[in-house]
Parts: structure tokens; C-alpha cells; sequence
């Protein structure tokens, strides 16, 4: 990803107002995905953004399988150490052992799937609801 570059420049061009990290976590006794150690269907608490927000997430792989993790709704820009035209992507791999973090602005509202794109690992539990809310809607 490090290679890459926009053609065009980032459409926000702020620095994000908050980090959060999330851990992609398995169990491979019992083939278990999660995000953070909680399946979706253990009662995952959604990922909750403020509308605009611009926020940085860390994705720390901590399973030994590569996972392509996607967003639905929204576009984000990979932090590849330069500003300006980073890469903007929809998906992203997080290789085994390795972190990838990304700017988001939180720009359109409603729910979201937030998921692997390996299916077996989405059905398995690697799930969220992503949440985007207005400051007045927020719970």
C-alpha cells in the first residue's frame, strides 16, 4: 500500500479527532472470527462514529491469516506515512501480525456492515455494525 498515491487530493484534509484501535481475534479451535474477542453474534456492540467525524482506526491483525477488511458506506484513506494523496480504498488486507491504520470521515449516516471479506470469517463472527449519528441522535 505504500506505493500508492490518489491521483486527486484527499477531500479532508483534517487530522483525525480521536483514535480507536480494533484487534482482529480468532479461536481456531473452535473456528471463531471476531473483532476484539466478541462475535457478532455474542452481542457486539456497534462502532459508533459522530456524523463528520474524522477519526483514525487502527486494525491489528492478532490471528495468523490475512483478512480484507471492508466498510460498507464509506471511503477511507490509508495512513501510508504521507499526507495529501494517500490511497483511498473501500477494503483493505491486514496481513497476519501486522497493523493497518486508516483516516475515516464519518460522512454518511445510518448503519453500516463493517466485516471480513473472507465470508467463512464474516460468518463466523468477524461482523460490526458501524453507526454514524448526529450529535443530537446520538445514544
Amino acid at each position: 500500500y505504500s506505493q500508492l498515491r490518489s491521483l486527486d487530493p484527499n477531500p479532508d484534509p483534517r487530522n483525525p479527532s480521536r483514535e480507536i484501535d480494533i484487534h482482529l481475534t480468532a479461536n481456531m479451535e473452535r473456528y471463531m472470527w471476531s473483532f476484539d474477542g466478541v462475535k457478532f453474534s455474542e452481542g457486539a456492540d456497534p462502532i459508533a462514529f459522530r456524523y463528520n467525524e474524522r477519526v483514525r482506526v487502527n486494525l491489528i491483525n492478532d490471528t495468523m491469516m490475512p483478512h480484507p477488511i471492508h466498510i460498507h458506506g464509506h471511503f477511507f484513506e490509508l495512513v501510508t506515512g504521507e499526507k495529501g494523496n494517500r490511497p483511498v480504498k473501500h477494503t483493505v488486507n491486514v496481513l497476519p501480525g501486522a497493523k493497518v491504520a486508516f483516516d475515516l470521515t464519518a460522512d454518511a449516516l445510518g448503519d453500516w456492515a463493517f466485516h471480513c471479506h473472507m465470508l467463512l470469517h464474516m460468518h463466523a463472527g468477524m461482523f460490526r455494525v458501524v453507526t454514524v449519528r448526529k450529535d443530537e441522535d446520538a445514544a
